[in-house]
């Protein structure tokens, strides 16, 4: 194993309103985290943050190796074919060798089930379709560590199965994730270990049987929003 995220007393202010206040966690090669919690209680700021979006007010992060992000809205070049969008980057940022990318970019493109869609545009694309090309696209750059906010947010309910699949098969390839998400079952059945933030702070970390089954009140609470749905 070894140390991919340390992220250490890590503060986040926008104007009055402290919406990370003193986080503190790690992530280990071959972990699967996700992070839960009601809106507003700092998951996307938190990624934000582990991702250089957004720079923290306090703390320290450290990286143990690359990272990509996807997004929740896709974020495609709507001008670049799907196979354009998945080698650019490995082109031009990592300045890999052509034939390889193109070799790496279309068993991607097959695994995501997109093989006979390369030189569709973004949007010939159902939005399920859309983000699996952005999976391939933050596969491409061979990160350490993926990061997901709220990977199905924008996709209707049908569509979302086929994302959770996805990130499911990498689980399962052992691939570092973390993933902002409010699919409770996923996190439940697809985590190493789940955080659940509540204004803030991480109010509640473990196994997906020690969080779920947690005493604590306002998980309890926000769990049984979701049961209700």
């Amino acid at each position: 194993m070894g140390l991919l995220l340390k992220m250490e007393h890590v503060r986040k202010s926008f104007g009055d309103l402290e919406v990370l206040k003193d986080i503190s966690l790690s992530v280990e090669k071959g972990e699967v985290v996700s992070i839960i919690g009601p809106s507003g209680s700092g998951k996307s700021t938190l990624l934000r943050c582990a991702t250089k979006l957004e720079t923290q007010d306090f703390g320290e992060i450290e990286y143990g190796g690359s990272f990509g992000l996807v997004f929740q809205n896709f974020n495609l070049f709507p001008h670049y074919s799907v196979l354009k969008n998945i080698i650019d980057a490995p082109l031009k940022v990592q300045k890999r060798e052509k034939a390889q990318v193109l070799k790496e970019a279309r068993e991607l493109l097959k695994k995501m089930g997109l093989e006979d869609k390369e030189d569709a545009y973004p949007y010939q694309l159902s939005g399920g379709q859309q983000q699996r090309v952005s999976i391939a696209r933050a596969l491409a750059m061979k990160p350490d560590i993926l990061f997901f906010d709220e990977p199905t947010s924008a996709l209707d309910p049908e569509l979302t199965g086929e994302i959770l699949k996805v990130i499911k098969d990498l689980a399962a390839e052992h691939m570092t994730m973390v993933i902002v998400t409010h699919e409770m079952n996923f996190a439940k059945n697809v985590s190493d270990r789940i955080i659940f933030m509540e204004k803030g702070v991480i109010a509640v970390e473990g196994t997906p049987k020690e969080v779920f089954g947690s005493g604590h009140e306002r998980m309890q609470e926000f769990l049984g929003k979701f049961n209700e749905d």
